[in-house]
């Protein structure tokens, strides 16, 4: 199946670099300004106006190319990642180990600690500081000393 979703990816990217090219090589219409890009040419753009040019004939068949593309290739991307997930549950259960058993990242509720809020209507913001001087322990500084340091000449 991987060799299917190689080769479908890549004729989806050649289907995309042709409709670049297409569409940038083809030429407005000869009405083409304000009112078409209001919807008034909606009635030929939707059920076509007639003959089309060799250019616009190819850019409808690339588009249908391309959402059919795209379609399938969502299609057996899903299919591939059911398949390798179901693959891997077949693989924990060979050895015994069930899926369910990996280790919780959330603590039990019956440990943890929640913390108190305080209740609606009380303020919330912090006090202002105080410029209160800081106490400093006696203890700190050794009584006798000066503060200064023994210089090494004495």
């Amino acid at each position: 199946m991987g060799l299917i979703i190689g080769l479908l990816t890549l004729l989806l990217v050649i289907n995309s670099l042709f409709l670049i090219l297409l569409i940038l090589v083809q030429l407005p219409k000869k009405d083409a300004g304000a009112g078409l890009a209001f919807g008034a040419g909606t009635s030929d753009a939707l059920f076509g106006a007639g003959s089309g040019t060799a250019l616009s004939r190819l850019t409808k068949y690339g588009t249908g190319l391309f959402l059919a593309v795209s379609m399938t290739l969502a299609v057996l991307y899903t299919h591939q990642a059911k398949a390798s997930r179901r693959d891997v549950l077949l693989e924990l259960d060979r050895r015994g180990k069930p899926a369910a058993s990996a280790p919780s990242i959330m603590p039990s509720v019956s440990n943890t600690v929640l913390p108190v809020l305080p209740a609606a209507g009380t303020n919330l913001v912090p006090a202002a500081p105080t410029s209160a001087p800081v106490a400093v322990p006696a203890a700190a500084v050794p009584a006798g000393s000066t503060n200064v340091p023994d210089s090494p000449g004495r």
